[in-house]
């Protein structure tokens, strides 16, 4: 499911003075390594996950159990009314577009030069290859997402997707000096929380087929392929567009022993056979779904994953410090374009993947912004 998140940065990314006081949790059973300049490489990125001998980090949290800007708060009430005359949300699309293209450029993204090198290319080639004309679009899918009218059904929101999502890495980590020492956190953290739980909880079975669901244009799947290069690794997505892409970037890229495979399907009910993967990854999805879709995705991981296997889900925290001292501008300004942020900051994540039969359920702040939350089938 090609839910944006995974691809496009919300305005969460924005970095804001935190005000209110909070405490420090010190990320259990993870440590992390001491950022550092590497190669501007997934391939470096991943492989750095692996090293062991790093210093511990810790992240704060906020005071409260979430963001006081989501739910059924007063203010929460008062941003929903908003946003739901007409006139006013138009104007905030448009603004919320604005600053994050200017916000990414900002931060040395080229973001209009990689999008026209996309829209510019032979991408389009790809699309009939890898769509499947028997998909059914779940209603909350056609809504608009992050200034996109026809949501992630377009080929602009595809071509933006690899910018937004440098974007999104380079500002959650504002004081790291390059997109590089950025990555290295964000995406070394969460390699390694996968790597750590898998290996305490999976009884020693090797991963080797990984299913990425809500891939996107193939960041996270590459990142995942680079870290375990002997799984199989499938990227699986509802927007054709964005697999188009992906598979248009992993033919013009080097070689792999084993080929990412790209598969056009609903991740709530992907088709797969059961008990087909050692590794589900959902990344940056499920705060773009109703409570009901992330239910049914954390249910289609649990019958597709083999005994021992691990899921894991990354994805705003909701008791992150930095999101909930965000301004009002630009919490105002991330609503607009994430019509299921209430609902995802209400949903007991960890409640539904024990429910759906995971065990060992660990949620740990991987990054300022992020929580990853990891599970277990039973053997």
């Amino acid at each position: 499911m090609a839910l944006i998140s995974s691809s496009h940065p919300t305005l969460t990314s924005l970095s804001i003075p935190p005000t209110i006081k909070s405490s420090t949790t010190t990320i259990a059973a993870v440590r992390f390594p001491k950022p550092r300049r590497i190669p501007t490489t997934i391939q470096a990125a991943a492989a750095s996950s692996s090293d062991v001998a790093v210093t511990a980090a810790e992240f704060e949290e906020g005071r409260l159990e979430r963001p006081s800007w989501t739910g059924e708060t007063p203010l929460s009430r008062l941003v929903g009314a908003l946003i739901s005359f007409k006139p006013f949300y138009s104007v905030l699309k448009l603004g919320a577009r604005q600053v994050l293209i200017s916000t990414a450029e900002k931060t040395n993204i080229p973001w209009r030069e990689m999008t026209k090198e996309v829209l510019e290319s032979e991408v389009y080639q790809e699309l009939e290859s890898v769509k499947n004309p028997s998909v059914v679009y779940p209603d909350y899918y056609l809504n608009p997402f992050h200034a996109y009218d026809e949501g992630n059904l377009s080929w602009l929101a595809a071509a933006e997707a690899e910018a937004a999502t440098m974007s999104m890495v380079r500002r959650a980590i504002p004081d790291a000096s390059s997109l590089d020492e950025a990555n290295e956190i964000v995406r070394g953290n969460w390699l390694r929380t996968i790597d750590q739980h898998h290996w305490h909880y999976s009884g020693n079975s090797t991963i080797r087929d990984i299913l990425d669901v809500g891939c996107s244009v193939g960041v996270s799947t590459r990142f995942l392929a680079d870290k375990f290069p002997s799984a199989q690794v499938t990227g699986l997505d509802l927007s054709p567009y964005f697999l188009a892409v992906a598979q248009f970037k992993e033919k013009n890229g080097a070689a792999r022993g084993k080929p990412i495979c790209w598969i056009h399907a609903n991740g709530e009910d992907t088709g797969l056979p059961s008990q087909s993967f050692d590794l589900v990854s959902i990344s940056y999805v499920i705060h773009e779904c109703p409570a009901r879709a992330t239910v049914n995705l954390v249910r289609e991981a649990f019958r597709l994953l083999r005994p021992g296997g691990t899921i894991v889900i990354t994805d705003n925290s909701p008791k992150s410090k930095i999101l909930q001292n965000l301004s009002p501008v630009l919490f105002t300004l991330m609503k607009s374009t994430e019509p299921f942020l209430d609902e995802y900051y209400l949903l007991d994540l960890e409640g539904s993947m024990r429910e759906a039969g995971f065990t060992n359920v660990r949620t740990v702040l991987t990054d300022p912004r992020h929580r990853t939350v990891t599970g277990t089938v039973p053997r």
